[in-house]
């Protein structure tokens, strides 16, 4: 047998339907739930151990870098002493006073060399050893992160196990309840369900009340829901109404007011007698 296009359906069946859509789509959302906030710990916990790991090879770089600069001073120094030790010779072979200043203050200089490239040398391992020592507590943070990653991702597996076969379950009833309603109904449905804060997108009247903000209806309204003919929404939260009875809910019926009218009629005798 043919299946019937959603437009052609009569708007009882159109609301059974949605309704049916709500209540799969809610128990997949219970079922998230479960998981409660692991999905976005796992996430956050990753998102840091990506930055640690950056800031650890930062800080391996600088050392890196801070270590060829004391390899290159020291180069420096031995260009220096070298100079030094040749300029002390020179300085004994002088021929004049010229030469004799010219040569001093090559020393001089060269003298100030060595003792500028050890000071950026003991500069050069100072950082070296702050470094390292924001290195090894790095180091310590990454493997803290990592143990409680591992951790949160084995809980959440362990959840998602558990849930992974209904959920399935869920989305194929989901698929095949989505294929019965119209596109443009289905897509107001979703729009309303998306912007409900509980995931509401039709509900059921409740005490003369729209089940999703809890704002009273009136009277023709409540008859207009019961009538089935038109698809209805909620004037305050936009939600769509739903007949409890059509949506397979029991309601209570009012209580019976009789005692209160006999208690009534009696207090009216009560007055006349005393006329």
């Amino acid at each position: 047998m043919a299946k019937k296009d959603p437009k052609e359906l009569p708007v009882e069946e159109k609301l059974k339907n949605l309704y049916q859509l709500q209540t799969t789509l809610s128990a997949i959302d219970e079922k998230r739930a479960l998981r409660g906030e692991l999905p976005l710990e796992v996430r956050d916990l990753e998102d840091e151990l990506e930055g640690l790991n950056t800031r650890q090879e930062k800080i391996r770089s600088e050392i890196d870098d801070f270590q060829k600069a004391i390899t290159q001073k020291k180069g420096d120094i031995e260009e220096a002493q070298a100079s030094l030790e040749r300029y002390n010779k020179q300085l004994d072979m002088v021929a004049n006073n010229r030469e004799y200043d010219t040569l001093t203050k090559e020393i001089e200089f060269q003298t100030l060399e060595v003792e500028l490239c050890n000071k950026k040398i003991k500069e050069a391992q100072y950082k070296i050893e702050e470094r390292q020592h924001d290195l090894e507590e790095t180091e310590n943070l990454i493997e803290d992160r990592k143990k409680a990653l591992e951790e949160k991702r084995n809980e959440l597996d362990e959840i998602m196990q558990e849930t992974r076969e209904e959920e399935e379950q869920l989305k194929e009833r989901t698929a095949e309840l989505e294929t019965r309603i119209e596109p443009g109904l289905l897509r107001s449905f979703k729009r309303i369900r998306k912007g409900a804060r509980n995931g509401l997108g039709i509900v059921y009247v409740q005490r003369d009340a729209c089940g999703g903000c809890f704002n009273k209806i009136p009277p023709q309204r409540q008859l207009d829901i019961k009538m089935h003919k038109k698809i209805i929404v909620c004037e305050y939260c936009g939600r769509i109404l739903i007949d409890p009875e059509l949506a397979g809910i029991k309601t209570e019926k009012p209580a019976d007011e009789k005692p209160q009218k006999r208690r009534s009629t009696r207090k009216k005798k009560e007055e006349e007698a005393s006329e």
